[in-house]
Protein backbone atom coordinates (compact mmCIF):
# COMPACT_ATOMS: atom_id res chain seq x y z
CA UNK A 1 0.00 0.00 0.00
CA UNK A 2 1.67 2.95 -1.07
CA UNK A 3 2.41 5.84 1.90
CA UNK A 4 -0.02 8.94 1.59
CA UNK A 5 1.75 12.43 1.52
CA UNK A 6 2.41 14.20 4.57
CA UNK A 7 1.26 17.79 5.25
CA UNK A 8 2.71 19.93 7.89
CA UNK A 9 0.98 23.14 8.79
CA UNK A 10 2.66 25.60 10.81
CA UNK A 11 -0.52 27.16 12.42
CA UNK A 12 -1.49 30.84 12.89
CA UNK A 13 -4.30 33.79 12.73
CA UNK A 14 -4.59 34.32 9.24
CA UNK A 15 -1.08 33.48 7.42
CA UNK A 16 -0.11 29.69 7.38
CA UNK A 17 2.76 27.85 6.56
CA UNK A 18 2.33 24.30 4.70
CA UNK A 19 5.10 22.12 4.41
CA UNK A 20 4.13 19.01 1.72
CA UNK A 21 6.58 15.95 1.92
CA UNK A 22 6.78 13.03 -0.04
CA UNK A 23 6.57 9.59 2.12
CA UNK A 24 10.67 9.45 1.65
CA UNK A 25 10.86 12.63 3.31
CA UNK A 26 11.98 14.63 0.48
CA UNK A 27 10.14 18.33 0.43
CA UNK A 28 7.86 19.08 -2.60
CA UNK A 29 6.72 22.31 -1.62
CA UNK A 30 7.20 24.10 1.74
CA UNK A 31 5.22 28.18 1.53
CA UNK A 32 2.77 30.86 3.02
CA UNK A 33 -0.94 30.59 2.78
CA UNK A 34 -3.78 32.38 3.35
CA UNK A 35 -6.91 31.29 5.42
CA UNK A 36 -9.25 30.39 2.55
CA UNK A 37 -6.24 28.61 0.57
CA UNK A 38 -5.68 26.70 3.86
CA UNK A 39 -8.47 25.60 3.14
CA UNK A 40 -8.40 24.75 -0.30
CA UNK A 41 -5.36 22.89 -0.12
CA UNK A 42 -7.10 20.56 2.10
CA UNK A 43 -10.69 20.47 0.50
CA UNK A 44 -9.04 19.62 -3.05
CA UNK A 45 -5.41 17.55 -1.80
CA UNK A 46 -5.67 13.85 -1.98
CA UNK A 47 -5.95 11.70 1.15
CA UNK A 48 -2.82 13.63 3.21
CA UNK A 49 -1.39 12.90 6.62
CA UNK A 50 -2.11 16.21 7.74
CA UNK A 51 0.21 17.15 10.56
CA UNK A 52 0.30 20.55 13.16
CA UNK A 53 1.46 21.35 16.70
CA UNK A 54 -0.47 21.27 19.45
CA UNK A 55 -1.56 24.68 19.93
CA UNK A 56 -4.60 27.61 19.27
CA UNK A 57 -6.92 26.47 16.42
CA UNK A 58 -5.75 22.42 16.54
CA UNK A 59 -8.56 21.10 16.74
CA UNK A 60 -10.40 23.04 14.90
CA UNK A 61 -8.09 22.58 11.55
CA UNK A 62 -7.96 18.95 12.98
CA UNK A 63 -11.78 18.30 12.46
CA UNK A 64 -11.84 20.45 9.26
CA UNK A 65 -9.08 18.50 7.89
CA UNK A 66 -10.93 14.87 9.20
CA UNK A 67 -14.01 16.20 7.00
CA UNK A 68 -11.97 16.91 3.91
CA UNK A 69 -10.93 13.14 4.48
CA UNK A 70 -7.46 13.40 5.46
CA UNK A 71 -5.54 11.50 8.61
CA UNK A 72 -5.02 13.79 11.03
CA UNK A 73 -1.59 13.47 13.75
CA UNK A 74 -1.52 16.72 16.63
CA UNK A 75 1.63 16.35 18.15
CA UNK A 76 3.09 18.33 21.34
CA UNK A 77 4.97 21.51 21.15
CA UNK A 78 7.85 19.90 23.12
CA UNK A 79 8.22 16.85 20.40
CA UNK A 80 8.46 19.35 17.64
CA UNK A 81 10.74 21.44 19.20
CA UNK A 82 13.75 18.62 19.35
CA UNK A 83 13.62 18.00 15.67
CA UNK A 84 13.65 22.35 15.19
CA UNK A 85 17.66 21.67 14.35
CA UNK A 86 18.46 25.67 12.60
CA UNK A 87 16.72 29.04 13.60
CA UNK A 88 13.50 29.52 14.29
CA UNK A 89 11.11 30.70 11.02
CA UNK A 90 7.80 29.32 9.68
CA UNK A 91 9.53 27.71 6.79
CA UNK A 92 11.56 25.53 9.80
CA UNK A 93 8.87 25.20 12.25
CA UNK A 94 6.89 23.56 9.29
CA UNK A 95 9.42 21.44 8.08
CA UNK A 96 10.09 20.06 12.10
CA UNK A 97 6.19 19.82 12.06
CA UNK A 98 6.47 17.22 9.57
CA UNK A 99 9.72 15.30 10.11
CA UNK A 100 8.44 15.13 13.72
CA UNK A 101 4.66 13.69 12.32
CA UNK A 102 7.05 10.74 10.56
CA UNK A 103 7.82 9.38 13.71
CA UNK A 104 6.40 6.19 14.78
CA UNK A 105 7.35 7.02 18.30
CA UNK A 106 5.89 10.18 18.78
CA UNK A 107 2.02 9.94 18.91
CA UNK A 108 -0.89 12.19 18.42
CA UNK A 109 -2.84 13.98 20.86
CA UNK A 110 -6.85 13.50 21.23
CA UNK A 111 -8.77 15.58 19.13
CA UNK A 112 -11.78 17.34 20.29
CA UNK A 113 -15.20 16.73 18.85
CA UNK A 114 -17.34 20.19 18.91
CA UNK A 115 -19.02 18.68 21.99
CA UNK A 116 -15.62 18.11 23.72
CA UNK A 117 -14.66 21.56 22.77
CA UNK A 118 -17.40 23.25 24.16
CA UNK A 119 -17.09 21.14 27.37
CA UNK A 120 -13.15 22.45 27.78
CA UNK A 121 -14.50 25.95 27.04
CA UNK A 122 -16.78 25.80 29.72
CA UNK A 123 -14.38 24.58 32.05
CA UNK A 124 -12.02 27.36 31.26
CA UNK A 125 -14.42 30.07 31.37
CA UNK A 126 -15.38 28.80 34.90
CA UNK A 127 -12.07 28.62 35.69
CA UNK A 128 -11.30 32.35 34.82
CA UNK A 129 -14.24 33.41 36.39
CA UNK A 130 -13.35 32.03 39.39
CA UNK A 131 -10.31 32.87 39.45
CA UNK A 132 -11.88 37.01 38.81
CA UNK A 133 -14.21 36.71 41.62
CA UNK A 134 -11.56 35.76 44.43
CA UNK A 135 -9.55 38.91 43.03
CA UNK A 136 -12.39 41.12 43.37
CA UNK A 137 -13.59 39.95 46.39
CA UNK A 138 -9.97 40.21 48.22
CA UNK A 139 -9.46 43.62 46.52
CA UNK A 140 -12.49 44.81 48.16
CA UNK A 141 -11.36 43.51 51.58
CA UNK A 142 -8.13 45.08 50.52
CA UNK A 143 -9.57 48.85 50.50
CA UNK A 144 -12.40 48.77 53.14
CA UNK A 145 -9.37 47.88 55.56
CA UNK A 146 -7.59 50.99 54.61
CA UNK A 147 -10.40 52.74 55.76
CA UNK A 148 -10.69 50.57 59.20
CA UNK A 149 -13.42 48.37 58.25
CA UNK A 150 -12.66 44.69 58.59
CA UNK A 151 -14.71 42.16 56.77
CA UNK A 152 -15.00 38.25 57.79
CA UNK A 153 -13.61 35.55 55.93
CA UNK A 154 -15.57 33.71 53.11
CA UNK A 155 -17.77 35.06 50.33
CA UNK A 156 -20.70 34.40 52.31
CA UNK A 157 -19.40 36.68 55.05
CA UNK A 158 -18.63 39.22 52.07
CA UNK A 159 -21.70 38.92 50.63
CA UNK A 160 -23.62 39.29 53.87
CA UNK A 161 -21.82 43.00 55.30
CA UNK A 162 -21.30 44.69 52.15
CA UNK A 163 -24.80 46.49 52.03
CA UNK A 164 -24.67 47.35 55.37
CA UNK A 165 -21.67 48.82 54.75
CA UNK A 166 -22.46 50.57 51.95
CA UNK A 167 -26.02 51.94 53.84
CA UNK A 168 -24.23 52.85 57.07
CA UNK A 169 -23.36 56.53 57.34
CA UNK A 170 -21.53 56.90 60.36
CA UNK A 171 -18.39 54.89 58.66
CA UNK A 172 -16.56 57.87 57.33
CA UNK A 173 -16.54 56.40 53.98
CA UNK A 174 -16.22 59.32 51.07
CA UNK A 175 -19.13 59.68 48.46
CA UNK A 176 -16.69 59.30 45.71
CA UNK A 177 -15.28 55.70 47.19
CA UNK A 178 -18.79 54.51 48.49
CA UNK A 179 -20.29 54.83 44.62
CA UNK A 180 -17.05 53.16 43.26
CA UNK A 181 -17.48 50.38 46.19
CA UNK A 182 -21.25 50.03 45.33
CA UNK A 183 -20.44 49.21 41.61
CA UNK A 184 -17.72 46.90 42.45
CA UNK A 185 -20.26 45.46 44.20
CA UNK A 186 -23.06 44.83 41.89
CA UNK A 187 -20.05 43.62 39.44
CA UNK A 188 -18.99 40.57 42.01
CA UNK A 189 -22.72 40.28 41.82
CA UNK A 190 -22.93 39.25 38.70
CA UNK A 191 -19.71 37.39 38.67
CA UNK A 192 -21.48 35.24 41.49
CA UNK A 193 -24.51 34.55 39.13
CA UNK A 194 -22.37 33.93 36.12
CA UNK A 195 -20.15 31.11 38.22
CA UNK A 196 -23.37 29.40 39.33
CA UNK A 197 -24.57 29.31 35.95
CA UNK A 198 -21.25 27.75 34.68
CA UNK A 199 -21.33 25.33 37.30
CA UNK A 200 -24.97 24.00 36.36
CA UNK A 201 -24.45 23.96 32.36
CA UNK A 202 -21.39 21.90 33.30
CA UNK A 203 -22.93 19.67 35.68
CA UNK A 204 -25.28 18.72 33.05
CA UNK A 205 -23.11 18.04 30.34
CA UNK A 206 -20.83 15.98 32.38
CA UNK A 207 -23.75 14.15 33.75
CA UNK A 208 -25.13 13.54 29.92
CA UNK A 209 -21.56 12.81 28.64
CA UNK A 210 -20.84 8.76 27.97
CA UNK A 211 -17.06 9.23 28.83
CA UNK A 212 -17.76 11.05 32.03
CA UNK A 213 -19.66 9.06 33.39
CA UNK A 214 -17.69 5.89 33.30
CA UNK A 215 -14.81 7.84 34.92
CA UNK A 216 -16.86 9.61 37.52
CA UNK A 217 -17.48 5.96 39.01
CA UNK A 218 -13.48 6.01 40.17
CA UNK A 219 -12.53 7.39 43.50
CA UNK A 220 -10.81 10.91 43.63
CA UNK A 221 -11.01 11.47 39.93
CA UNK A 222 -11.12 14.67 37.66
CA UNK A 223 -13.68 13.32 35.18
CA UNK A 224 -14.17 16.19 33.21
CA UNK A 225 -10.03 16.79 32.77
CA UNK A 226 -9.39 12.99 32.13
CA UNK A 227 -12.04 12.16 29.87
CA UNK A 228 -11.02 15.24 27.23
CA UNK A 229 -7.50 14.72 28.04
CA UNK A 230 -7.67 10.50 27.39
CA UNK A 231 -10.54 10.75 24.80
CA UNK A 232 -11.15 6.88 24.33
CA UNK A 233 -7.23 5.98 24.44
CA UNK A 234 -6.66 5.36 21.11
CA UNK A 235 -3.30 8.27 21.29
CA UNK A 236 -1.68 5.88 23.58
CA UNK A 237 -0.38 2.46 23.59
CA UNK A 238 -0.80 1.69 27.65
CA UNK A 239 -1.93 2.69 30.97
CA UNK A 240 1.77 4.11 31.36
CA UNK A 241 1.56 5.98 28.35
CA UNK A 242 -1.62 7.84 29.26
CA UNK A 243 -0.16 8.20 32.72
CA UNK A 244 3.34 9.45 31.83
CA UNK A 245 1.33 12.07 29.48
CA UNK A 246 -0.26 13.90 32.39
CA UNK A 247 3.33 13.69 34.62
CA UNK A 248 1.92 10.70 37.04
CA UNK A 249 5.46 8.83 36.40
CA UNK A 250 8.81 9.07 37.89
CA UNK A 251 11.45 10.44 35.73
CA UNK A 252 14.17 8.05 34.49
CA UNK A 253 17.83 8.84 33.65
CA UNK A 254 19.21 4.90 33.04
CA UNK A 255 21.79 3.81 31.43
CA UNK A 256 24.10 1.16 31.14
CA UNK A 257 21.70 -1.12 32.17
CA UNK A 258 21.42 0.49 35.43
CA UNK A 259 17.42 2.19 36.19
CA UNK A 260 17.85 5.16 37.81
CA UNK A 261 14.19 6.43 39.17
CA UNK A 262 13.84 10.04 40.51
CA UNK A 263 10.27 11.95 41.23
CA UNK A 264 7.79 13.29 38.84
CA UNK A 265 8.70 15.66 36.44
CA UNK A 266 8.19 19.24 37.41
CA UNK A 267 7.47 20.38 33.88
CA UNK A 268 6.70 17.68 31.57
CA UNK A 269 3.30 17.42 32.76
CA UNK A 270 -0.31 18.61 32.22
CA UNK A 271 0.10 20.66 35.80
CA UNK A 272 -3.82 21.12 36.15
CA UNK A 273 -5.41 17.97 35.98
CA UNK A 274 -2.51 16.68 37.61
CA UNK A 275 -3.11 18.67 40.67
CA UNK A 276 -6.88 17.58 40.28
CA UNK A 277 -6.10 14.33 40.48
CA UNK A 278 -3.61 14.67 43.23
CA UNK A 279 -6.14 16.69 45.43
CA UNK A 280 -8.48 13.82 44.73
CA UNK A 281 -6.16 11.36 45.64
CA UNK A 282 -5.84 13.14 48.90
CA UNK A 283 -9.51 13.29 49.76
CA UNK A 284 -9.88 9.37 48.80
CA UNK A 285 -6.81 8.78 51.35
CA UNK A 286 -8.30 10.69 54.15
CA UNK A 287 -11.84 8.91 53.69
CA UNK A 288 -9.92 5.58 53.54
CA UNK A 289 -8.02 6.25 56.71
CA UNK A 290 -10.83 6.51 58.66
CA UNK A 291 -12.48 3.05 58.54
CA UNK A 292 -11.65 -0.29 57.76
CA UNK A 293 -11.00 -1.46 53.92
CA UNK A 294 -13.43 -2.69 52.02
CA UNK A 295 -11.99 -3.35 48.91
CA UNK A 296 -8.20 -4.85 47.38
CA UNK A 297 -7.75 -0.94 46.29
CA UNK A 298 -8.46 0.56 49.63
CA UNK A 299 -6.00 -2.34 51.62
CA UNK A 300 -3.22 -1.60 48.99
CA UNK A 301 -3.84 2.37 49.88
CA UNK A 302 -3.88 1.83 53.59
CA UNK A 303 -0.19 -0.05 53.64
CA UNK A 304 1.18 2.22 51.11
CA UNK A 305 0.38 5.24 53.20
CA UNK A 306 1.69 3.69 56.02
CA UNK A 307 4.69 2.67 54.37
CA UNK A 308 5.55 5.83 52.43
CA UNK A 309 3.07 8.48 53.55
CA UNK A 310 0.10 10.75 51.98
CA UNK A 311 1.50 12.63 49.40
CA UNK A 312 3.50 9.95 47.72
CA UNK A 313 0.18 7.41 48.08
CA UNK A 314 -1.60 10.28 46.91
CA UNK A 315 0.78 10.42 43.56
CA UNK A 316 0.63 6.67 42.95
CA UNK A 317 -3.14 6.85 43.47
CA UNK A 318 -3.46 9.31 41.06
CA UNK A 319 -1.06 6.94 38.74
CA UNK A 320 -3.14 4.12 39.25
CA UNK A 321 -6.95 5.98 38.33
CA UNK A 322 -5.13 7.00 35.20
CA UNK A 323 -4.28 3.48 34.37
CA UNK A 324 -7.52 2.16 35.54
CA UNK A 325 -9.81 4.74 33.48
CA UNK A 326 -6.95 3.99 30.02
CA UNK A 327 -8.24 0.23 30.58
CA UNK A 328 -11.75 1.24 30.77
CA UNK A 329 -11.98 3.71 27.77
CA UNK A 330 -9.97 1.49 26.01
CA UNK A 331 -12.04 -1.95 26.72
CA UNK A 332 -15.29 -0.22 26.54
CA UNK A 333 -16.27 -1.92 30.37
CA UNK A 334 -17.17 0.04 33.54
CA UNK A 335 -15.04 0.04 37.19
CA UNK A 336 -15.59 -3.02 39.43
CA UNK A 337 -13.24 -2.80 42.53
CA UNK A 338 -12.91 -5.88 43.96
CA UNK A 339 -14.42 -6.33 47.43
CA UNK A 340 -12.24 -7.86 49.86
CA UNK A 341 -13.40 -11.39 50.71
Amino acid sequence: MTKPNLLAIDLAKNVFQVCKLCPNGKVIYNREVSRAKLKEILINEKQALVAMEACGSAHYWARFAISAGHIVKVINARAVKAFQTKQKTDRNDALAIGVAAQQEHIHGTHIHSTEEQALQSLERMRHLAKVQLVAQSNQMRGVLAEFGVILPQGLSKLRKEIPFILEDADNSLPDSFRTALHRSWSHLLCQIEHLQELDRQLESLVKSHHICKKLMKLEGVGALGLALRLGRGENFSNGREASANIGLTPKQNSSGGKERIGHISKYSADKRLRSVLFQGALSVITHVLNRPATTNKEQWLQALVERRGKKIAAIALANKTVRTAYALLKNDSDYQPIKLS
